[in-house]
């Protein structure tokens, strides 16, 4: 099976704004969290050699809705990293490739801003980390971790299927 790559992510801030913007779902539940779930795992595994972490929890209650490894050689490492993101994604409502990109992936500089002191290890800048929204629903619902390739095939990783899974569903071939 030859692969096929995972595109490139922007790193304008208001093109990933876009990017965020067009990821929106009409609803979502655990159905919906298992079919993302899948169909990443799928896709890392046809994007890449290296093994990843697939995580979809739910925002409010840390409910943990989908979580599988692409292969194996990921570790509790991996884990640890998903951890960071999604507390990331939770505290500051956006991605966090876009907080990469809007502290220039100054994680010190970024802790200090946020007056984070010794928790700012809790927190990860590395793309990998994104929100979940539902159209009509103020802040976020879920969130959506990849850890295990660059931080950039991380991210664009989730965009690439969720663009995947919005496009099925508006044309009839995911029923949610």
């Amino acid at each position: 099976m030859s692969l096929v790559p995972i595109r490139a992510p922007p790193t304008d801030l208001g093109a990933i704004a876009a990017e965020e913007a067009r990821c929106v779902f009409t609803r979502f539940t655990a159905n919906t969290a298992w079919t993302l779930g899948s169909l990443l795992r799928d896709r890392l595994r046809r994007g890449s050699t290296r093994p990843a972490v697939v995580n979809i929890t739910l925002a409010n209650n840390d409910q943990l809705l989908f979580h599988a490894a692409s292969g194996s050689g990921t570790g509790p490492d991996n884990d640890i990293w998903v951890a960071r993101k999604r507390r990331a994604v939770l505290r500051w409502g956006a991605s966090t490739w876009s907080l990469h990109n809007k502290y220039k992936g100054d994680e010190a500089a970024f802790a200090a801003k946020f007056q984070l002191g010794p928790r700012g290890g809790d927190y990860a800048i590395h793309g990998g980390g994104f929100p979940v929204r539902v159209k009509g629903v103020e802040g976020i619902v879920g969130v959506i971790v990849v850890s295990g390739l660059t931080m950039q095939e991380d991210h664009e990783v989730i965009v690439e299927v969720i663009e995947e899974y919005l496009q099925k569903v508006d044309a009839g071939e995911i029923q949610d």
